[in-house]
């Protein structure tokens, strides 16, 4: 496996996680409304779990089954959420997830980092298709997908079973060629 990559935006720096984050990544995902707008963050965030999950991180990017990063606001260093893929080599294709700080809602970051994590799977990984899924009840991450570029796909009814209460996903896609296809286009104007 190659060197885990860094990733820079205009205002962030996507890097692979370290165990020194445990902190931040225990405060910020231990927000409840956090944790209730992702599919997998649990609630309360105990003592322990943010390790334990930056270690398995780490596994899955060795193993080449996964690639999640820390995203730090690039001018402070400061940690403000992750955004990763679970890669299915064998199908080249991703499925993206993230999540921000409370605090770091509803500026731009997530829309941001998604858009340089697909150009990173995309081009550099060579994947065919990336999709996402979000919680029907979530409608801003549906807007993050849209700003990243995805395209909706549908609806999946009571599809999860999230705090006992089974949740509708929506899903996006993208594909290689449409991406590819708008970069060409992105760069012509």
């Amino acid at each position: 496996m190659t060197d885990f990559p860094t990733l820079t935006t205009a205002r962030l720096l996507l890097r692979q996680f370290r165990l020194a984050d445990a902190q931040d990544v225990q405060r910020l995902a231990g927000v409840q409304a956090v944790a209730k707008q992702t599919l997998v963050i649990p609630h309360p965030y105990e003592d322990g779990m943010a390790e334990r999950w930056i270690e398995q991180q780490q596994n899955e990017f060795i193993a080449g089954r996964g690639l999640t990063f820390a995203i730090l606001l690039a001018a402070s260093a400061t940690f403000i959420g992750s955004i990763g893929m679970e890669i299915q080599t064998e199908h080249r294709h991703a499925r993206l997830s993230y999540w921000l700080g409370l605090p770091y809602w509803n500026q731009g970051y997530a829309t941001e980092a998604a858009k340089a994590v697909l150009a990173h799977g995309f081009t550099l990984l060579n994947l065919h298709r990336i999709y996402a899924p979000h919680f029907h009840t979530n409608p801003a991450s549906g807007r993050v997908l849209q700003k990243a570029g995805m395209t909706y796909e549908g609806r999946m009814r009571q599809h999860y079973l999230r705090f006992g209460e089974y949740q509708d996903l929506e899903l996006y896609g993208m594909l290689q060629h449409d991406f590819l296809a708008r970069t060409e286009q992105d760069s012509s104007h």
